[in-house]
Formats: C-alpha cells, structure tokens, sequence
C-alpha cells in the first residue's frame, strides 16, 4: 500500500504547485473545447466537399501562421509579459469559434469560412504557443519539469478522448453550431486560470531588434549540445508520423464505410493510448540514453501506423490506434522535456518557438502531402508509405556511425 501511495505520489508530483494545478484545470478545459470543435469541423469539411485534399488543406491552413510567424511569438515571449501574450491569444481563438459559430447558426457557411477561420486561430497560436511552452516551466521546481510536461500531455489527452466524444453526442443531438458554441466558452477556462496564477518572469528590457534577438535564439539552439537533433527529430516525427489522426474520416468512409460513431470510437482509442503513454513518461524517472529510445518508440509508430493503413477489421484498428496514441505522446513528451532542459528562462521562449515551429511545421506538410497522395495511390498505400517512411529514418538514426547529429543520443546525453 505505501508503495503504492508513494507511486501515486511520484506520478503525479507537478500537482503539489497551486499555479501549475490552476493552468492544468485552465487548459484541459479549453482543449476539451478545441477537440469539440475539431470533431465537427474534420466531419463537416470532408462531408461538404467529399474531397481529402480539403482535409489536409484544412490542417495546412491551421498550422501555416504558426510556420511564419511562431519564431516571431518566441521573442515577444521572451520581451514581453508572457500572461499578457497568452491572453491575447485566447481571445482572437475564442472570438473565431463565436463566429463560426453564427456561421453555421444562420446557415451561411462555406467551406473557406472554415479554412479562413483555421489560418485566424493559427495566427492567435503562433504567438500563444512559445508564451505557453515558456510559461509552464516557472510553475514547477526544476526538478519537476519533465513531470510537468508529462501531465501536461495527460491532461491534452484526457481531452482527445472527452472532446471527440462530447463532440460526437453534441453534433448527433444539438447539431455543429453548438460544437463552435461549446468552444467558445471553454476559452474562458484558461483565461480565468491565467488570471488567477503568479507569473514570476520579469522580461529583461532590451533595444536589440526583433531580427537580432531571433538570430540570437538561432546560435543559442546551434551552440547548445543535442538541441539541434532535437529540431531536427522533431520536423521529421511529425512530418511522417502525426497525419494519422487527420484522415481518420477517410477510413470510416471509405474503408470501413461507417459514420460519426466510428469516427469517435477511433479517436477515443487513440487518446488512450496516449493517456497511458504520457502517465508511462511521467511515472518514470529522468533516463540515460532518452534520444536512442525515443528513436526506438518512433520506428514502432511507423511500423503501427503502416499496420492500421491495411487493417480491414475495426477491433484490430482500434488496438493499433491506442498504441500509435500511446507511442506518439511517449515520443513526443520525451523530446519536449529535453528541449525545455536544455534551454534557460532567459532563451526559452526562442528555444521553444524554433523547437515548436519544427514540430508543428510536419504536420500540415505531411498532411497536405498525404492529401495529394491519396486521390492518386489511395488512402491504404499513402499512409502506408509515411509509416515505413518514419521507421526507415527512425532505424538510420539509430544505426548510422555516420551521422553526428545523434552522437550525443548513444553517450547518453540525448
């Protein structure tokens, strides 16, 4: 029992610290809301045009201004009142899902109202996101950092699997007007946390130029040892492993010729999954070698999402989609806690932005490539091809003696 107990305790320690609970409660409720939305919106854009390459052109348009404009959001997180940024940035989302809201409540919506309104919400992000990144490591005691980050995941997917679901039951029975409505008010969440918490960053005054201050961040990644691999493991992860999720509507439809109830089901499955892959990271202690197994977990999610592009029978769909949710958040909880340990306070909203724009800058790209792919070769085949992909680059990393970039991954380091 005390075993147990203390388990319990060493699993969930990043709770002990009132701010950190407060943003925790704050953001689970927004994301909730943003995965309400998600649901209808991926439903209604495939239905409206019977088209994937809108789908991807969709996830492309929601993640293009966090390409432009994220390294931009990393230095005014780093100049500027952090809280402040976020707060701006919640307002412009939650303004944009009011709007498509009353969009679809006066039947008025097109498909570029919703491509529109994505590039909006990824302009607010672009800015909110390296506030974000930079915001959570002041709440906890450095040496509970990881275990931040790892519940952080944990709540992002509690709400991968709360979302879809209340999403699906609102769509079935009120209808998507009322999925853009529930998201709208979610943002109050966080916007009440960011209130109420002590933001304990002073931002140092500076007369460097904003292109100065970014080529600084830029040395700082290209000087600082296995933070370079870490951008670069980043780009490709997403790129070849992050567009599963995205073109789930195409296999309900298609392949397994179901509806919206499926649709949740697969989604529910994977976030799990993912659930259980962050609790996994955030019960485990700092590891040696945490660059060789996060290279490891990414070749298993290419040969898992290889497998469930050829599955043809839904349970065993639903099993690979828990373990590709599970091998996506251990990945990706593994990668981020070593960026944020790697930078200091003074660069992370720099480091950050570099780290998320790579991160983030794979997934509309994979998404549009995919998106192009299937109409020709097929949904089976392409997505396929990026699991293969990704094992592939997974295994040359691993194996290679040639390449320095992961040198740091085998002495342990990374």
């Amino acid at each position: 029992m005390a075993n147990a107990t203390a388990g319990f305790a060493r699993t969930f320690r990043a709770f002990r610290y009132r701010d950190f609970r407060l943003m925790w409660i704050g953001a689970c409720a927004s994301t909730i809301g943003t995965f309400v939305q998600q649901f209808a919106q991926s439903w209604l854009v495939y239905d409206l045009t019977k088209d994937p390459f809108y789908l991807g052109l969709d996830l492309f348009l929601g993640q293009l201004p966090i390409m432009m404009f994220s390294l931009f959001g990393g230095v005014f997180a780093d100049r500027m009142d952090r809280r402040k940024l976020l707060l701006a940035s919640q307002y412009i989302q939650m303004a944009c899902a009011f709007l498509l809201a009353l969009l679809f409540a006066f039947h008025v919506v097109k498909v570029w109202h919703i491509l529109a309104l994505s590039f909006v919400v990824g302009l607010g992000q672009s800015f909110g996101g390296p506030a974000y990144s930079s915001l959570l490591p002041t709440l906890v005691g450095p040496e509970d950092l990881s275990n931040a980050i790892a519940m952080n995941s944990v709540q992002f997917n509690l709400a991968r699997i709360i979302g879809p679901t209340l999403g699906g039951l609102t769509y079935t029975t009120l209808g998507a007007t009322w999925c853009f409505t529930l998201n709208g008010f979610s943002y109050l969440a966080v916007i009440a946390s960011l209130f109420l918490i002590q933001v304990k960053f002073v931002p140092t005054k500076t007369t460097d130029s904003v292109l100065s201050s970014m080529k600084e961040g830029i040395r700082f990644i290209r000087q600082r040892d296995g933070m370079s691999a870490l951008v670069v493991l980043a780009f490709c992860t997403t790129l070849f492993g992050f567009s599963l999720n995205g073109f789930i509507p195409v296999f309900v439809r298609d392949v397994f010729h179901k509806g919206p109830e499926t649709y949740t089901l697969l989604l529910v499955c994977s976030g799990a999954g993912s659930i259980c892959g962050a609790l996994a990271v955030a019960t485990s202690e700092r590891l040696k070698g945490q660059g060789r197994l996060t290279l490891l977990i990414l070749a298993l999610l290419g040969l898992i999402t290889a497998g469930f592009a050829v599955s043809r029978w839904l349970p065993v769909s639903c099993t690979l989609m828990f373990f590709a949710g599970a091998a996506v958040m251990a990945s990706a909880s593994f990668m981020l806690s070593l960026a944020q340990l790697i930078s200091t306070d003074a660069m992370r909203g720099r480091v950050m932005s570099v780290y998320n724009l790579a991160f983030r800058a794979g997934i509309p790209l994979g998404a549009l490539g995919l998106g192009k792919l299937i109409p020709v070769f097929g949904v089976s085949k392409s997505l396929a091809g990026a699991g293969i992909a990704l094992t592939s680059l997974s295994l040359y990393f691993l194996v290679s003696r040639k390449d320095e970039t992961f040198r740091s991954s085998r002495s342990g380091r990374l």
